[in-house]
């Protein structure tokens, strides 16, 4: 496969997964909100801004709060668990997805309690004490690195790119452009 190729694959697979993570990471909240009584206003998934769920009716705030990044690290597991068990190409690429959803909500939250920023921010202003939050962080970033370990040298690429094709290029590219066009017109943006 030429490096053009390789380039284009790798650069929808890592967009595909950070929109992924936060789509998964906003589900968290939506469901969190959901089952605890509360009303979803807006959810905003633009490529052009940080996602993020705003509620019109939040009975159980810290719930909530926790729902989004838990939940956006439980929910990959299970893709993982179903996906690792088809073809060899869709096994490591769902294991960097997990390690990645676990070091991402891992760090937002674990980082995030030490300037106050976003879910983490939210979660001490509600009474979550600081050493949940670091633990979380720590052990979903752990995990993540876990995953990503699993996949051996260059996290998995070697596997990877022995098997990927133009086609295969052009096919994730295509899916990712589907996905912008889907965030830009449906996502919201304010």
């Amino acid at each position: 496969m030429s490096k053009i190729h390789e380039c284009l694959f790798l650069f929808s697979f890592l967009s595909i997964c950070w929109f992924s993570m936060q789509a998964v990471h906003e589900f968290g909240h939506i469901a969190g909100a959901i089952t605890t009584g509360g009303k979803v206003e807006l959810v905003v998934l633009h490529p052009l801004t940080i996602s993020r769920t705003d509620l019109a009716k939040n009975p159980h705030p810290l719930i909530v709060a926790w729902a989004g990044p838990i939940l956006g690290s439980i929910v990959p597991l299970l893709f993982f668990a179903v996906v690792n068990r088809r073809g060899i190409l869709a096994r490591p690429m769902s294991n960097f997805f997990q390690g990645f959803c676990l070091i991402s909500n891992g760090l937002y939250i674990g980082l995030g309690s030490l300037g106050r920023i976003g879910d983490a921010g939210d979660l001490l202003r509600l009474g979550a004490p600081p050493a949940t939050l670091w633990l979380f962080g720590i052990t979903a970033s752990i995990g993540g690195l876990l995953f990503w370990h699993r996949l051996g040298p260059g996290m998995g690429w070697t596997a990877i790119s022995a098997q990927v094709t133009p086609k295969t290029s052009y096919l994730l590219a295509g899916s990712l452009l589907a996905i912008l066009l889907f965030m830009v017109l449906f996502g919201g943006r304010n």
